[in-house]
């Protein structure tokens, strides 16, 4: 009989997109805009496709990306807001992500510093996935 493994827990992820967009409270933020690193974590059921080799059984990257792409083309003064509202959208057109942990980050940020980041981090779970 075919192995099945007890899968414990199943992630997708996508790391380190980078953006140029114009989120930030300083007008300059506004106009020049900033360069930005997002990467998230979602919690998805991959079983099915582990068996199938299927893109229709498992969250498709390319679909997700779309996401995060059109949510960082919006400005938001905070970088808390921008990470709400992906992570709002992701759990609406993908309502089997179990749970999802995305972290927006801006490159040299303006605080006096040469180089780093500021990065904004959530965790939230979907009570919508079961």
């Amino acid at each position: 009989s075919p192995f099945h493994p007890f899968i414990m827990s199943h992630y997708i992820h996508l790391r380190n997109l980078h953006f140029h967009a114009f989120h930030g409270v300083m007008p300059q933020e506004r106009t020049v805009g900033n360069d930005y690193v997002v990467s998230l974590r979602a919690e998805y059921p991959i079983e099915q496709a582990m068996q199938s080799d299927d893109v229709a059984h498992t969250l498709n990257y390319a679909e997700v990306y779309a996401v995060v792409e059109k949510e960082m083309q919006t400005p938001s003064c905070l970088l808390e807001n921008v990470a709400h509202r992906i992570a709002q959208r992701l759990f609406h057109d993908f309502p089997r992500i179990r749970s999802l942990r995305l972290e927006v980050a801006k490159q040299n940020p303006p605080m006096g510093t040469c180089g780093g980041q500021a990065a904004v981090e959530i965790q939230l779970n979907n009570d919508k996935s079961q």
